[in-house]
C-alpha cells in the first residue's frame, strides 16, 4: 500500500512507472478523493473546536446566572455538525482505502520492459543441465513407473490437481523438507516458525493478497467467522508483525516455515494441469526476511544467495532471471526467478522467486520501525521460495533418472533419505 502523498508527488512518477506493470492509474480522481479527505479533515477539526468552545460558553453563562437555551441549542446544532463531519471522514477514508488497496507496488527501474517469461532477462546460470544417451522422461512417467506417485487415487480423493506421494516419494519429501529447513536454521540463521494455515482477512490484506485476488484463495468459515488458507508461509510469516513497532537496531529479522499452500489457480486452467507444477495443494519452506529500508539491497543479496544454495547443495542446474515489470506479483516491486533446469520438458521452469516488497507491505500490515534516536518509518519485507517441496521432488527425479528407471538421492540428501536411490521397482537401494 502507498502514501498517496507520494503517489500525487510529480518527482515519483507514479503513472508512468505503473503503466509498465499494465495498470493506468487515475491521478486526478486520486488527487481529488485525496483533497476531498484532508478538507474534510480541516473542516472536521475546526467544527470540533468550536463545539469544545461552546460547551465551555454553557458553563460559564450559567455562572454567570444568564438564559443559557440559545447557548445550548447552538451547541447541539454544533455537535450534529462534528457528527455529519466525521461520518462524511470515515466515508472518505473508506473510499481512499479502497483506491489505495487496489494499486499495485511500483517496479523498480532497472526491470526490463514486458509483461511474459519471454521478457525476462538473464542474470546468471549455474551448473550444466544433464545430458542423457536415452529420451529423458519427465515426473510423471519416472513417478507412476516408480510407483512413488499416484495422481489417479488424488483425484478421486480430491478431483484434478491434487497428488499422493508414496513410499520412497514421500520419505524423500519429507527428507527434502527437513534438509532445507535445517540449511536456513543451522546455516542461514533464520528463525523456524510452525504456523497456522487459516488465516483472517486482515492478514491476507496486509500482504497484498486480498482484496484483488480473493478468486485465487479457498476460503472457509468456522462459527460464521471468514478464514482464508494461505497460498504461502509468507502471509502468517510477515503478518506476525502486523500492527507492530519494530527497534530498528534488531533488524534484520530472518524467519523459516514450512507450510501447506494452497492455490484454487483461477484463470490457469489448462496450464501445468499434468503433474505436480501446478497443484492446488502444496507443501513449501518459504523464507521471509524483515529490515530498514537502506539495507534493502544487501538484504535481497543475501536472500537470493539463500535460495540459490538450496539448487547448488542438492546439485541442481539451474538460471537466475529478473522478470519484466509487468511480469511481477501485485506486492513486488522487483522479483528474481530461480529457475530449474527439467530435462522431461526440455526447458527451465520456475522454482523459486526471491521478491522485494519496499514497504508496501509493511504500510498495509503496520509493520513499523523505530531507531535509537527515534527516527520512526515503515519497514521493508522481502520473501523467497526455500525451496517448494513439489517442484524440487520433480528436479530431482528429472535430473537425477538412469537409463534403467531408477533415480539416483543427490547427495546432500541421503543423510535424511537414508538411501542413495530408487530403484526401477520403486524399492530403495544403499
Amino acid at each position: 500500500m502507498h502514501d498517496p502523498r507520494l503517489l500525487l508527488d510529480p518527482a515519483t512518477d507514479a503513472v508512468r512507472k505503473l503503466a509498465r506493470r499494465g495498470f493506468t492509474l487515475d491521478l486526478v480522481a486520486l488527487e481529488k478523493l485525496f483533497s476531498q479527505r484532508t478538507t474534510v479533515i480541516g473542516q472536521t477539526d475546526e467544527s470540533r473546536a468550536e463545539s469544545n468552545r461552546a460547551a465551555k460558553e454553557i458553563g460559564a453563562a450559567a455562572k454567570r446566572g444568564e438564559d443559557v437555551t440559545a447557548v445550548k441549542e447552538n451547541a447541539r446544532a454544533l455537535k450534529a455538525r462534528v457528527q455529519e463531519l466525521e461520518e462524511q471522514q470515515r466515508q472518505l477514508a473508506a473510499e481512499l482505502d479502497e483506491v489505495m488497496l487496489g494499486i499495485p507496488n511500483l517496479p523498480s527501474d532497472d526491470l526490463p520492459d514486458g509483461n511474459t517469461d519471454e521478457d525476462a532477462e538473464l542474470v546468471s546460470s549455474w551448473g550444466e543441465p544433464p545430458s542423457f544417451d536415452f529420451e529423458p522422461k519427465d515426473h510423471v512417467a519416472l513417478g507412476e513407473q516408480l510407483g512413488i506417485l499416484d495422481f489417479a487415487r488424488a483425484t478421486k480423493l480430491s478431483g484434478p490437481r491434487f497428488s499422493v506421494t508414496r513410499g520412497a516419494g514421500a520419505r524423500l519429501e519429507r527428507a527434502i523438507a527437513t534438509f532445507l529447513l535445517e540449511l536456513h536454521t543451522e546455516k542461514h540463521g533464520y528463525t523456524e516458525y510452525s504456523m497456522p494455515v487459516i488465516v483472517n482477512r486482515p492478514t491476507m490484506t496486509g500482504t497484498g493478497q486480498l482484496p484483488k485476488f480473493e478468486q485465487d484463495l479457498f476460503r472457509t468459515a468456522v462459527a460464521d467467522r471468514e478464514l482464508f488458507l494461505i497460498p504461502t508461509a509468507e502471509v502468517p510469516l510477515t503478518n506476525l508483525h502486523a500492527g507492530e513497532t519494530l527497534p530498528a537496531e534488531d533488524l534484520p529479522f530472518g524467519y523459516t516455515s514450512n507450510t501447506p499452500c494452497f492455490r484454487s489457480e483461477a484463470g490457469s486452467y489448462g496450464k501445468d494441469t499434468r503433474g505436480l507444477i501446478r497443484l492446488h495443494q502444496f507443501q513449501k519452506v518459504e523464507l521471509v526476511r524483515f529490515c530498514t529500508p537502506d539495507r534493502a539491497d544487501a538484504e535481497f543479496d543475501v536472500l537470493l544467495s539463500h535460495a540459490e544454495t538450496c539448487l547448488r547443495e542438492l546439485g541442481l542446474a539451474y538460471r537466475v532471471v529478473k522478470l519484466a515489470a509487468g511480469d511481477l506479483g501485485f506486492s513486488a516491486e522487483r522479483t528474481y526467478d530461480l529457475e530449474v533446469w527439467l530435462p522431461g520438458q526440455g526447458r527451465y521452469r520456475e522454482i523459486s522467486s526471491v521478491s522485494d516488497f519496499g514497504t508496501f507491505q509493511a504500510r498495509r500490515a503496520g509493520i513499523r520501525t523505530k531507531a535509537k534516536d527515534g527516527t520512526r518509518g515503515f519497514a521493508n519485507t522481502l520473501n523467497g521460495s526455500g525451496l517448494p517441496i513439489g517442484r524440487t521432488l520433480v528436479a530431482i527425479l528429472e535430473q537425477n533418472q538412469q537409463a534403467d528407471g531408477s533415480v539416483v538421492i543427490p547427495p546432500a540428501l541421503v543423510p535424511y533419505t537414508r538411501f542413495e536411490r530408487i530403484d526401477p521397482d520403486g524399492t530403495v537401494g544403499e
